[in-house]
């Protein structure tokens, strides 16, 4: 469904300056690319994150939540639609719960949370301290590295659903598995405002020794540069980098894009790929790792802007050249 001028109008009274139109996505993205948006909302807080969210629902506007875009791909031609660019990052730890919670609100960066609860000698979050992502989208996709993920440190997620007031949710409800959750495989209208997630006590300097430790090993093992993070999930009782990589495709490239030399699970961004360069260096992917070990690889990041069937199709690692 197109965007009314109406519609438009109501929001940019709503949201003033916060409202913005035909603006590109691709500065809003870890991998820098991505055509326009057709309406863009930055929201600061939890309050106008509902707001915007619920004008979508009720006038059946297609949207689509951005917090720091870095598990995602954005076509070329943009989103047709509101983009609610997530800023609502209110952080509140407290220490002297049994085991002792951090607050935190959909928008925070899932690392500044786990540094800022290491401050306080809250441990246990030690392993999303090298993430880039948001909180929000570390719970839709159960985020997770260092044998840990966001299954082991949830305890409550508020949930917006259509028609109804915020709900929370126990980690059981979420109905976790690996990079999973039942958002992300059953979708649905339901946003993710904020959560309470689980620690446990330790010497503020122990935790820095431990995050000190996962952020050198990144370094050493992982690529800098624009990228999207681990393109694929790893298949069961194997790792797609591996498989990538013995498959002969480090270092390949497609117009703009190239599986990294350090870690093949990486498509890195020379400053000019397209959209298109990303789909067609994961075509040449799949297909290679398929002919070569028959394992399908399924995408880990989300497409944004392509066309359902063609995403089914992409995320699930079936098109084949």
């Amino acid at each position: 469904m197109l965007i009314s001028h109406e519609a438009i109008e109501i929001l940019k009274e709503k949201f003033g300056k916060k409202c913005q139109l035909n603006l590109a996505l691709a500065p809003f993205t870890t991998a820098q690319v991505g055509g326009p948006a057709k309406v863009l909302i930055t929201v600061n807080n939890r309050e106008s994150l509902i707001d915007a969210i619920k004008f979508c629902w009720e006038n059946d506007l297609p949207y689509k939540i951005l917090g720091s875009g870095s598990n995602v791909l954005v076509h070329e031609d943009g989103f047709n639609g509101v983009v609610i660019l997530n800023r609502s990052k209110n952080i509140v730890c407290n220490i002297d719960k049994n085991p002792p919670e951090i607050y935190v609100e959909s928008g925070a960066n899932l690392s500044l949370v786990a540094r800022k609860a290491a401050l306080v000698g809250i441990a246990g979050l030690e392993w999303a301290a090298t993430i880039p992502g948001t909180i929000g989208g570390a719970i839709y996709g159960n985020a997770g590295a260092h044998q840990s993920d966001m299954s082991h440190n949830l305890i409550l997620v508020e949930i917006l659903q259509q028609l109804s007031e915020p709900v929370y949710w126990n980690v059981e409800q979420m109905e976790y598995s690996y990079r999973c959750s039942v958002l992300k495989r059953k979708p649905q209208k339901a946003v993710i405002l904020s959560a309470i997630l689980k620690g446990f006590r330790d010497n503020p300097e122990e935790i820095q020794k431990r995050t000190k430790t996962f952020i050198n090993y990144r370094k050493k093992t992982q690529p800098t540069g624009a990228s999207m993070g681990s393109m694929f999930k790893n298949p069961p009782g194997d790792f797609a980098g591996r498989l990538i990589e013995s498959a002969g495709l480090k270092g390949t490239s497609v117009g703009g894009v190239t599986v990294s030399s350090i870690h093949a699970n990486f498509f890195l961004n020379s400053e000019r790929a397209t959209s298109n360069d990303y789909l067609k260096l994961i075509q040449l992917v799949q297909k290679t790792v398929y002919e070569k070990f028959e394992v399908n690889l399924d995408l880990e990041i989300e497409l944004v802007g392509f066309p359902e069937q063609s995403s089914q199709n992409f995320q699930s690692g079936t098109i084949r050249l």
